[in-house]
């Protein structure tokens, strides 16, 4: 009786969803598979990556949806499958059991009359929810954004909600309403939306729900007093290690020094939350996440009571010369989080060592004695902090060069590419040892126990080669890594 009575249950929940959603077109997402299979034969190979998610073909930037449904990972991504460059927003879609193998599955989400813009999801019972910004252009010109959900019972497809849209404009009208994240917190569903005020200071939203329908506002979780941005990107806002994060991504923050080179940021503010009164109260100002050329939009999600995060391994106009290849932008490498002395700490996972395929060198690494890779790389450099360090990153074929270096005077950590250098004061907690993940176009070092971080896209032609070029030999211990992501 009680398996008769559960059936039943799954039946109405199931007729349910269905009643409340429309279906996204069977031939149109179907023309769109075929073509992506017939695109994909035209890829140039030569910079695709190894072992970091991108689109099968076409343009994508930030990541969407990373959320834990039935017994994968999900992440989700901005897609634009017709062209290398931005253009209608789809959702494309990966799943994963360990955060770093993946599989390619449909995309997720199509425009209708709306783009979808990037969003979150969330587990309700046994349905898949994606919560996303429709963008939609309007008649005389302007836009317009809102809040549209999409269900699914299996995980790969996913139809729209009749009712859309579940929030249809900032409480200031403002055009700039967008990038909603959820969760749930005891009986409610809570989101945070990415806006702005009418004097062009970047903000962030809060709202509650009962059904994840019906959504009442509820406060302004943060705000720019004029010195972060026009506007608050991306934003997302969880517990870790006893601390609450604002995490965003603020537009048109102004270069302070080392500081916020790239064209617009993403970072965090550590601080306390209390759910009755709604108030974020900062500990700490607003910090960088990631100091290299190209993280943006970053998302989290916690499964297992361990939080991970991945950026959109890329930033708005720099350049993507993968883009004459038939594809741009990628994802970084899943990263887990803690916070020591008020401050992100962001570690590779553990099951990253599960990519190494073979041992390319060990031992002493020696002044201008290169060690010469194919197109991917994990090399760990262990050297003496109170001297410098210069290593050398390039093509065994040419293209682009770039280098990591530590200054030990101004203890000073960075990467250069063709002269733009990321770099940020280094205060080891622990490890001193430098970490580097090298893939077909990418770097990314991760310093000591993970307290400095740098993400950068770099170009080389052929393998990879990498040479000491400073007078004290250090000691490394390199990998060439396995694929993990679809060719």
């Amino acid at each position: 009786m009680a398996l008769i009575l559960k059936s039943l249950i799954l039946l109405l929940l199931v007729a349910f969803v269905c009643a409340k959603t429309v279906k996204q077109s069977k031939n149109d997402k179907e023309t769109l598979e075929k073509y992506i299979e017939d695109k994909k034969k035209e890829i140039n190979p030569r910079w695709r990556l190894h072992y970091h998610v991108a689109g099968p073909v076409g343009w994508i930037n930030d990541p969407n949806g990373f959320s834990y449904y039935k017994g994968e990972y999900h992440l989700f991504y901005q897609f634009y499958p017709y062209a290398a460059k931005w253009g209608p927003m789809h959702w494309g879609h990966v799943t994963s059991k360990d955060l770093v193998n993946w599989k390619q599955l449909p995309t997720a989400l199509l425009p209708d009359e709306e783009q979808c813009f990037s969003g979150s999801a969330v587990v309700d019972g046994d349905t898949h929810v994606l919560i996303y910004t429709a963008h939609e252009n309007l008649a005389s010109g302007l836009s317009n954004e809102s809040q549209y959900l999409a269900f699914s019972d299996d995980g790969v497809n996913y139809d729209k909600f009749k009712g859309n849209p579940v929030i249809p404009q900032a409480p200031n009208g403002s055009p700039d309403f967008r990038d909603p994240k959820a969760w749930k917190h005891g009986d409610h569903w809570y989101v945070i939306i990415g806006s702005k005020t009418t004097d062009e200071r970047g903000r962030v939203l809060l709202y509650r729900s009962e059904d994840l329908i019906e959504w009442e506002f509820l406060t302004i979780l943060g705000e720019s007093k004029g010195d972060l941005g026009y506007m608050w990107e991306c934003p997302d806002f969880f517990e870790l290690d006893g601390k609450f994060v604002l995490l965003m991504s603020p537009q048109g923050m102004k270069p302070e020094g080392d500081r916020y080179k790239n064209l617009h940021q993403t970072g965090y503010i550590i601080g306390s939350f209390n759910y009755d009164t709604l108030e974020f109260t900062p500990d700490v100002g607003f910090q960088e996440m990631d100091y290299g050329h190209d993280f943006y939009a970053a998302q989290t999600m916690e499964h297992n009571g361990k939080r991970y995060v991945v950026g959109w391994f890329a930033m708005w106009e720099s350049p993507f010369l993968e883009d004459v290849d038939g594809w741009a932008g990628a994802m970084t490498i899943i990263r887990e989080l803690s916070i020591v002395n008020n401050r992100i700490i962001m570690k590779p996972l553990d099951d990253m060592v599960s990519l190494r395929e073979s041992l390319v060198a060990s031992g002493d690494f020696r002044t201008n004695v290169p060690v010469v890779f194919g197109k991917t790389a994990e090399i760990v450099i262990d050297g003496d902090l109170n001297k410098n360090m210069d290593f050398l990153l390039e093509g065994t074929e040419g293209g682009e060069k770039g280098w990591i270096k530590w200054d030990s005077e101004s203890r000073k950590v960075g990467i250069e590419i063709d002269g733009d250098v990321r770099q940020v004061e280094w205060y080891p907690i622990g490890s001193t040892t430098l970490r580097i993940f090298l893939d077909a176009s990418s770097v990314e070092l991760f310093c000591g126990e993970g307290e400095v971080v740098f993400s950068s896209r770099l170009y080389p032609e052929g393998g990879w080669k990498v040479t000491n070029k400073n007078v004290q030999d250090v000691k490394i211990e390199a990998y060439s890594l396995k694929r993990s992501v679809p060719e």
